[in-house]
């Protein structure tokens, strides 16, 4: 049974606590949130104790589940590999590409799974996709194209400290771009506006976006977000290739279908957000999570997986501001 220390108790502190009670394998040893209440909250729902700093929760576990404000994630990583501990973080490591190189160095030699939180690469469809790619059931991979549009804006508060809808939202979509291509972007294109809240330009930000990866041998990939789109959560992933495509869809509740004098083919709205469209995703990210930990092996979402992305959304913020395409090794050094 792997012990598990949750670090922030907020709204995807809350589900990842929920995901852990539902775990073979796995409890909670202790939470803790600077929101006493918030982890009071989870602490009287799930029967575990409620630390009363992070250090604490810390030395109670075997794991540590960091889901955190972003601004504390690389000080948090750092603790727990100094306390020993195999280590879970929601994306992004950090906003500043200099202080994840700073931890990366940090933490070097550190020999327990450091788990990064790109969920998506565990979606059973997205996944499906992948590996029918690299089963040959399109041919070559040629395109990819990935839709991903939030069903609408979040607080202004907390856009303001986001670092930007690149390293906020579009970096799951990079480490999406990564798993799908089976190749390392080296030149990035994007480009924004402000369609929805013209005022995000006040904080240097856009609500929507398109961006292209292009790899080595010439794979393409293309990213289109947007901060609101009025019918839902709207998740897709199409891969084209040689000899055919493959197509990683949207979920609804169910699939029935209404056909009436005034609708053809209406179904149920998609599922209200990442939380219940990714369900699937965070339990299967946790398992692995689990059998990493139990073997003491490297996960297969890795620390060097979060600073590429995090890299490709500096590439593409420095395309934006200059216009031009830009070459991933200018960001690298």
């Amino acid at each position: 049974m792997t012990r598990i220390a949750l670090l922030g108790c907020g709204r995807i502190g809350k589900m990842h606590a929920a995901t852990i009670a539902r775990a073979e394998g796995a409890t909670l040893a202790a939470v803790y949130d600077p929101l006493t209440a918030a982890a009071e909250e989870i602490g009287r729902l799930y029967g575990c104790p409620v630390a009363a700093s992070a250090d604490e929760a810390i030395a109670l576990a075997d794991a540590v589940l960091i889901a955190t404000s972003t601004a504390t994630h690389a000080d948090l990583i750092e603790a727990s590999a100094r306390a020993g501990k195999a280590i879970f973080c929601e994306k992004p490591i950090d906003l500043s590409l200099a202080r994840l190189v700073a931890c990366r160095k940090a933490i070097a030699g550190f020999d327990r799974p450091v788990q990064i939180g790109f969920n998506r690469r565990h979606d059973p469809g997205h996944r499906a996709a992948r590996d029918a790619v690299h089963a040959g059931k399109i041919g070559d991979l040629q395109q990819v194209i990935i839709t991903s549009r939030d069903p609408g804006l979040a607080s202004r508060d907390y856009l303001k400290v986001s670092g930007g809808i690149f390293r906020d939202m579009t970096i799951h979509d990079f480490d999406l771009a990564r798993f799908m291509l089976g190749e390392e972007p080296v030149e990035v294109f994007a480009t924004g506006s402000t369609l929805i809240d013209p005022t995000l330009t006040e904080f240097d930000d856009v609500d929507s976006t398109m961006i292209i990866l292009r790899t080595a041998s010439g794979k393409l990939c293309h990213i289109n977000n947007s901060r609101a789109a009025a019918y839902g959560y709207d998740q897709r992933v199409e891969l084209f290739g040689a000899k055919g495509m493959l197509i990683s869809g949207n979920r609804r509740a169910h699939q029935v279908e209404r056909f009436t004098a005034t609708a053809t083919g209406a179904g149920e709205p998609y599922l209200d957000f990442f939380i219940e469209r990714y369900v699937e995703a965070f339990e299967i990210g946790l398992k692995s999570f689990l059998h990493c930990v139990a073997a003491n092996a490297a996960p297969d979402v890795t620390f060097d997986d979060g600073e590429k992305a995090l890299v490709l959304a500096e590439a593409a913020i420095r395309s934006k501001a200059e216009g031009r395409f830009i070459r991933v090794e200018e960001i690298t050094g």
